[in-house]
């Protein structure tokens, strides 16, 4: 494994400074006030990032009846957010506005592997949630219990540490930022290296992206099915009464309250997160592919700041995922605001309205007096 740890021989001082290393790896770097802004906004994605993701991870931990098998899941895509925004995310902060990477070569590889490999844990756990709804609500299986969610979490941890280990030991180019804000994959011509960089593209990105389409792609064609379906067999039952009856004047029959909120919300709110991991994933799979194999690219003078802006996208999918559980789970709201103190307790709670929970897999019917299941 290469590192270019050459130091900056020059600077000018326009909008944007052009620093010059060799005469093929000139690059433009941010100006200090953007920079300083850039940092500014990481430090609070941090802190976003740990307290709500902490905030999750605790709920689970605290009371026993969250502790089912999506919620374990969603636990340790939490956890695998604050190791992101713990052991990553500052030292990136801190690179973005110095430029110049202050802690070593090694620790470099080291942080790569991090970054890595958290990601990787995520986009595993992200996967076996969609394959979960999938088979829930296409299906109609509900096999991941608690004990399966355990394992299939160690399983992940264990994959996901094997494919980004060797990353340290020397099967990937990774070069010490002076060119990135942060280590990333470098230009390479060795066939090693590129096959290395190339699995972990794909492993991160490619292969979870193609599943998980083709799952959310098969619910929500079953999700429309099921309506159309529903809606159908609810008006010819209601009707059907309705003539048995005997009655003159045809009524329009109440419009017939299904609750299919626990079915489709569930999946929306995992539709979210994979619509946010696609966005905040794709240009840095991109990115990390021209690196490796565009020598045009990597060496060009707007790569620092590409890299910056790439890098900062991929960070912001830690933030994004509490983000979502709080607009989306009313439980998480309900356990933001126990956590917090109260005096930054401003609104009152406001007592929502209670929902009978219904299995996935049910089929509703119109009955005389009601839906029944």
């Amino acid at each position: 494994m290469a590192c270019n740890s050459t130091p900056m021989d020059s600077c000018t001082p326009p909008l944007w400074n052009i620093v010059s290393l060799t005469p093929e790896s000139r690059f433009t770097v941010l100006p200090m006030p953007l920079r300083i802004l850039l940092a500014i906004i990481m430090i609070f994605m941090i802190a976003v990032g740990f307290l709500g993701n902490a905030i999750v991870c605790m709920i689970v931990y605290q009371k026993p009846a969250m502790r089912s098998a999506i919620n374990l899941l969603l636990a340790t895509l939490a956890f695998s957010d604050i190791m992101l925004s713990l052991l990553c995310m500052p030292f990136t902060a801190i690179t973005i506005i110095t430029v110049n990477w202050h802690f070593g070569a090694h620790f470099c590889r080291i942080s790569a592997m991090l970054y890595w490999f958290f990601v990787l844990e995520g986009v595993a756990i992200l996967l076996i949630i969609s394959v979960d709804r999938f088979l829930i609500i296409v299906q109609r299986q509900d096999k991941l219990n608690p004990h399966r969610a355990k394992i299939m979490i160690a399983i992940s941890w264990a994959l996901s540490f094997c494919i980004s280990f060797p990353s340290v030991t020397g099967w990937t180019f990774v070069e010490v930022p002076t060119r990135a804000p942060q280590c990333v994959l470098g230009y390479t011509e060795f066939p090693t290296n590129r096959v290395y960089a190339v699995m972990l593209v794909v492993t991160v990105f490619f292969i979870p992206f193609s599943i998980m389409l083709y799952s959310y792609l098969c619910i929500l064609n079953t999700v429309r099915r099921n309506a159309v379906r529903i809606h159908n067999h609810a008006e010819s039952l209601c009707l059907s009464q309705v003539s048995k009856l005997g009655l003159m004047g045809l009524q329009r029959p109440h419009q017939m309250n299904v609750d299919m909120s626990f079915k489709t919300r569930a999946f929306t709110t995992i539709l979210i997160l994979f619509i946010g991991f696609s966005l905040c994933w794709l240009p840095h799979t991109v990115f990390s592919l021209l690196s490796v194999f565009s020598r045009t690219f990597y060496y060009s003078p707007s790569f620092y700041v590409t890299s910056t802006c790439i890098l900062w996208l991929s960070y912001l999918k830690s933030v994004f995922n509490p983000v979502v559980y709080c607009w989306r789970i009313k439980k998480f709201r309900e356990a933001c605001m126990e956590f917090m103190p109260k005096t930054f307790q401003i609104l009152p709670k406001v007592p929502g309205r209670t929902r009978r929970r219904i299995r996935p897999s049910t089929i509703y019917v119109c009955s005389e007096l009601q839906s029944a299941v």
